[in-house]
């Protein structure tokens, strides 16, 4: 499959959960969630920190894409920008976060609207699992980027029949260009798209995405590609960027904290599913990945 052949196949959805109103100086951290999270600045500047990367700096109109599973703080520098209408997310059903001082001008203020983000080609879904790095892109030079500005913040403002779905189309659009900008500036964290090219790695990849669950070894894999054991892990670091079995260590912690945030399943029938032979092997796995406990994970479940 060529890039242009996986942009027209490409299904993109985005979920708004969130306004983040940050004023004056001032962070706020947020948590590992098991979706990719998409962060739209609607209006002030600031970062993204995540452990052990370069900040990542925010402007009105940038994206950026933090992959599943990863801790990450905004922060806000209380600069002045341009008056903003005041936003009622209450009637859109999302949620408001709030930190700073609530007294600060208007003007010093960071604003921002987050989404859950996932991507699927039309015969494979959940291709924002294989998202490995942060993706950023600002409005500096695309008039695609810079309109749905003003179009979300009057979404916001004056919330009605309809809004939360044009939001979502919206930020639908900023994800689709993001991508084919980095694409075309050859972001090496877009660089898992050159396995989906690879005829001899696409099934694995399929077949790791769709059960990331069965008891694959390197040899399995390998077997599946039609390769040595040696060719295979080569090949899919060349193309990928990391080991298979590294991979499949993340698809597998990704979609047991999804489970147990959307499900009510036994956590030892969660390990079992993610292909854990004992839950104590799947809770040291799930610890070393996320930081607490599966019980502790799902205490924070909404509801």
């Amino acid at each position: 499959m060529d890039t242009e052949f996986i942009l027209d196949q490409m299904e993109a959805t985005a979920e708004p959960f969130a306004l983040c109103q940050l004023h004056g100086k001032c962070e706020i951290g947020l948590d590992k969630d098991p979706s990719a999270t998409l962060h739209y600045v609607l209006a002030g500047c600031g970062e993204i920190h995540l452990p052990g990367r370069v900040p990542i700096s925010l402007t009105c109109g940038s994206l950026v894409l933090v992959p599943a599973l990863s801790r990450h703080t905004l922060r806000s520098f209380g600069e002045h920008v341009e008056p903003v209408p005041a936003c009622r997310p209450a009637g859109l059903e999302l949620a408001h976060l709030i930190e700073g001082d609530a007294v600060a001008e208007n003007g010093d203020q960071l604003i921002t609207i987050c989404a859950h983000i996932a991507l699927s080609l039309r015969s494979l879904h959940n291709l924002i699992d294989l998202i490995r790095e942060p993706i950023a892109e600002t409005v500096d030079d695309s008039p695609l980027l810079a309109m749905p500005v003003r179009a979300i913040l009057d979404e916001l403002a004056n919330p009605g029949t309809g809004s939360k779905a044009m939001i979502r189309a919206l930020l639908l659009v900023c994800t689709i260009e993001m991508m084919r900008r980095r694409l075309a500036a050859q972001d090496q964290s877009l660089s898992w798209m050159a396995a989906l090219r690879d005829p001899r790695l696409w099934p694995v990849l399929r077949r790791m995405l769709d059960a990331p669950g069965e008891a694959y070894s390197l040899e399995s894999l390998a077997e599946i590609a039609g390769m040595s054991r040696s060719a295979f892990a080569k090949r899919f670091a060349d193309a990928y960027g990391s080991g298979p079995m590294e991979l499949l260590r993340d698809l597998r912690m990704q979609r047991a904290s999804t489970s147990l945030l959307e499900t009510d399943l036994p956590v030892k029938r969660i390990a079992e599913m993610s292909g854990f032979r004992s839950r104590s092997a799947f809770t040291r796995a799930f610890e070393a990945a996320t930081g607490i406990s599966p019980q502790q994970f799902r205490s924070r479940k909404p509801g």
